[in-house]
C-alpha cells in the first residue's frame, strides 16, 4: 500500500472536533478528539476512540463517565491548546472556565457551544487506540453557532 496516498485519502474523511473531559476525584483529563460517533439511538450511544497511552483514558477508565463539549468554528487555538500532551501540559485544564456537570461530574467548558455527559458501556482495544461505548445521560446547550471541523483547523490526524 502508498502509505502517503492512504494518509492523503483517510484526510478526506469529515470530523468535527471535541474536548473530551473526565474526572475521578482530584484527577481531571482533558484532550481534543475527532474520532466520535453516534451509534445508537435507543439508548443514545456514542463511540469514541481514545489514545491508549493518554492520561484521560486512564481517567476515564477509573471513572467509568466522560463528557464531549462541542468546539465552536472559530476555535482552534483552543482546540490545540487542549490537544496538548498531559505529560508536557497538566494545567492545561486550568486554562479554561469550567464547571462540574449534574450527572457524572465531568467538566463542561462554558464556552463550548453545547456538551454531553456519558456514562461507558463497555471498551474495547482498538489498536493503538481504545473504543469507548458510552451512552448520552445529561445534555445541555450553550448557544447556537457552527461546530469546529477538523479540516477548517488544518489539523492533521490519520495514519
Amino acid at each position: 500500500m502508498d502509505n502517503a496516498l492512504k494518509k492523503t485519502v483517510l484526510r478526506l474523511f469529515t470530523y468535527g472536533l471535541y474536548a473530551a473531559t473526565t474526572k475521578q476525584g482530584d484527577d481531571v483529563g482533558v484532550m481534543t478528539v475527532n474520532w466520535l460517533t453516534q451509534c445508537s439511538f435507543d439508548p443514545p450511544l456514542l463511540a469514541l476512540a481514545v489514545e491508549a497511552d493518554s492520561h484521560s483514558r486512564q481517567v476515564i477508565e477509573a471513572s467509568g463517565t466522560f463528557a464531549l463539549n462541542l468546539y465552536e468554528s472559530g476555535q482552534r487555538e483552543l482546540a490545540g491548546s487542549l490537544g496538548r500532551t498531559f505529560r508536557k501540559h497538566p494545567e492545561k485544564i486550568t486554562e479554561v472556565a469550567w464547571q462540574p456537570g449534574p450527572a457524572t461530574g465531568s467538566p463542561l467548558l462554558e464556552n463550548a457551544l453545547g456538551w454531553v455527559e456519558c456514562k461507558v458501556t463497555s471498551s474495547l482495544p482498538t489498536g493503538d487506540h481504545i473504543l469507548f461505548v458510552a451512552e448520552v445521560v445529561e445534555a445541555g446547550l450553550n448557544r447556537e453557532g457552527v461546530p469546529l471541523t477538523l479540516k477548517e483547523t488544518g489539523f492533521k490526524y490519520a495514519g
